[in-house]
C-alpha cells in the first residue's frame, strides 16, 4: 500500500493522524490546525479530505482553518449538528471513498464516549477516535456502559492483524490500570516494559492492533476469570454478566 500513516502530535497526547501519498493527504480528528498545516507544508501536500469521529472539541477545532486553506474539501463525520462543517455524514455500514489517497473504509457507529462516535476501518487499519485505547477505552461522557461494551466488542471482533489507531497517548496510564485489574497477565507485563522504552525514546506507542488489545486490554478481557475475580473483589459486583463486569471495571478506572 502507498499509504503512509504519520502521527502529528498536537496539545499534551493528542495524535492527529495523517494519511498520505507522495502528494496528497487526509488527517483525521484535526483538534489543531497549526501542526497539521505545518506537516502539509514541510512535505508538499495537499490536504484532500478531513475525517471526524465525533464532536469533542480536541477533534474538531481545527477544521475551520484547515477548510480556508484548503477550500471545498469534504468533511466527512458523523451525523450531529454540532459540527456544522460536516459535508458528508456517516453512519453504520457506509462506505467511503478516497480517491487521492486510494483508500476505502467502512463505517461503524461506536456510541459509549459520546453518542455520534463513530471509527473508520479498512486496509490500512482502524480509526476509532476515543473509544478504544491502548489498554484502555474511552470515558462515558454521553453513553451507557452497555453501550460502550458492545461497541468495544464490535471493535474487538475485527481482524486480529488490524492496526489501530487511537487519538491519545494514554497508553502507560491504562496499563497502571490493567496491571491492577489482571496483574499476572504477562503480555500486559512484556508490553509495559516496550511502551516504557517507547517513551523514554518520544515515539509513540501506536498504533496498536486488534490482537494486542485482546491480550491486554481489560475491556475487551470481561470474561477472564481472574480479571472477574478481581472486579468483584474491588467493586462488589454480584453479577457473571460480561456487560456488569465491563461497567463496574469502566467505574473503576473513572476513580483510579
Amino acid at each position: 500500500m502507498s499509504v503512509n500513516v504519520f502521527p502529528i502530535r498536537a496539545f499534551d497526547d493528542n495524535y492527529i493522524w495523517c494519511l498520505a501519498n507522495q502528494s496528497h493527504c487526509v488527517v483525521v480528528d484535526p483538534g489543531d490546525e497549526v501542526p497539521v498545516l505545518a506537516y502539509i507544508e514541510q512535505n508538499q501536500l495537499v490536504l484532500s479530505a478531513i475525517l471526524i469521529t465525533h464532536h469533542h472539541w480536541d477533534h474538531t477545532d481545527g477544521i475551520d482553518a484547515l477548510i480556508n486553506a484548503f477550500p471545498d474539501i469534504p468533511v466527512f463525520g458523523p451525523n450531529n449538528p454540532k459540527i456544522k462543517q460536516v459535508t458528508t455524514s456517516l453512519s453504520e455500514g457506509d462506505k467511503l471513498s478516497l480517491p487521492n489517497i486510494d483508500c476505502d473504509f467502512s463505517v461503524l457507529e461506536v456510541p459509549g464516549h459520546t453518542l455520534d462516535h463513530i471509527a473508520y476501518y479498512g486496509e490500512v487499519g482502524l480509526f476509532c477516535g476515543d473509544t478504544l485505547f491502548s489498554a484502555g477505552c474511552g470515558r462515558l461522557f454521553e453513553g451507557s456502559p452497555l453501550q460502550m461494551h458492545s461497541s468495544i466488542k464490535k471493535l474487538g471482533a475485527l481482524p486480529k492483524d488490524t492496526l489501530v489507531y487511537c487519538t491519545h497517548e494514554y497508553t502507560l496510564a491504562n496499563i497502571a490500570f490493567a496491571e491492577a485489574v489482571e496483574p499476572n497477565n504477562q503480555a500486559l507485563i512484556d508490553y509495559k516494559q516496550w511502551a516504557i522504552e517507547q517513551r523514554n525514546r518520544d515515539r509513540p506507542t501506536l498504533p496498536s492492533t486488534i490482537g494486542r488489545e485482546l491480550s491486554l486490554n481489560p475491556f475487551l478481557r470481561c470474561s477472564n476469570k481472574e480479571l472477574i475475580l478481581n472486579v468483584k473483589q474491588q467493586m462488589g459486583t454480584a453479577s457473571k454478566s460480561e456487560s456488569d463486569i465491563f461497567a463496574s471495571l469502566r467505574s473503576w478506572k473513572d476513580n483510579f
